[in-house]
């Protein structure tokens, strides 16, 4: 927009408060919030008009994806010790992952091939924090996520049809582009809620992508399960598009116990 329009915007030609509230009208609010500044700016760098749309639009894309990322990354329901993906360090593993099949990961390609993940390993060698910090990635790049642990998850199965909030977070989980479900193994379950639990993975097949973290072997999922029929079903759909990775080393935990207080 040239210098004359700006101008002529200031002097009240076109009061700014109508061209906010046209914006409004139209729920383009963050654009609103933000016009007397984008106009500013406009006047000061002598903005073409396509300039200053695309300011507006951009201006309007960039709130909404705010809000979204924040919505998004309530939803999640991450752990509280939550660490950004960078600050693990492959290398101090024996072996299982590398920095170059991280950033692979980050590309976030296996998402959108509904891809599954499945990080295994002894306790401590940051399987959830590599898992998490992929959901986090994935919320800041506009994708759903959801967190659950494994044990938080059966109680959410086994009470969904009597209890309103399980209900709900159950409908939540099966929406999510990416769900995480973390700590499988540790503790065991029954046979019916291996049952739900072998429903809710078909449910889910080929419309989310799912990461897997478990301290046991995927041969060692049917004595968990305690079927080894339904384990190898289980397993047949997980493992369809699904990238394994298998960590070993000292545990990450005591080594950086600042990480995780």
């Amino acid at each position: 927009m040239n210098r004359a329009v700006m101008k002529s915007m200031d002097t009240g030609r076109i009061p700014v408060e109508r061209l906010i509230s046209l914006l409004q009208t139209f729920t383009l609010k963050h654009s609103a919030r933000a016009l007397p500044d984008l106009l500013e700016s406009a006047d000061t760098a002598n903005a073409t008009h396509r300039e200053f749309l695309l300011s507006i639009l951009e201006t309007e894309v960039q709130g909404r994806n705010a809000r979204r990322r924040k919505r998004n990354y309530s939803a999640a329901h991450f752990p509280p010790s939550l660490r950004p993906l960078e600050e693990f360090d492959p290398e101090e593993l024996e072996s299982g992952i590398t920095q170059a099949q991280v950033d692979k990961l980050k590309e976030l390609s296996w998402l959108d091939n509904r891809g599954n993940l499945v990080f295994a390993g002894p306790p401590g060698l940051g399987k959830t924090m590599v898992a998490a910090g992929l959901g986090l990635h994935a919320i800041n790049h506009g994708y759903t996520v959801c967190f659950e642990k494994m044990v938080n998850l059966v109680k959410i199965l086994d009470t969904a049809e009597t209890e309103r909030t399980a209900g709900f977070r159950l409908k939540n989980l099966k929406k999510a582009q990416l769900l995480i479900i973390d700590e499988i193994g540790y503790t065991p379950i029954t046979r019916s809620q291996a049952n739900r639990f072998f429903t809710f993975i078909s449910d889910t097949y080929e419309t989310s992508s799912i990461i897997f973290t478990t301290n046991k072997e995927i041969m060692d999922w049917a004595e968990m399960m305690g079927d080894p029929v339904l384990t190898t079903a289980l397993l047949d759909r997980i493992l369809h598009h699904a990238n394994c990775y298998s960590f070993r080393g000292e545990s990450y935990r005591l080594k950086h116990p600042e990480m995780f207080s």
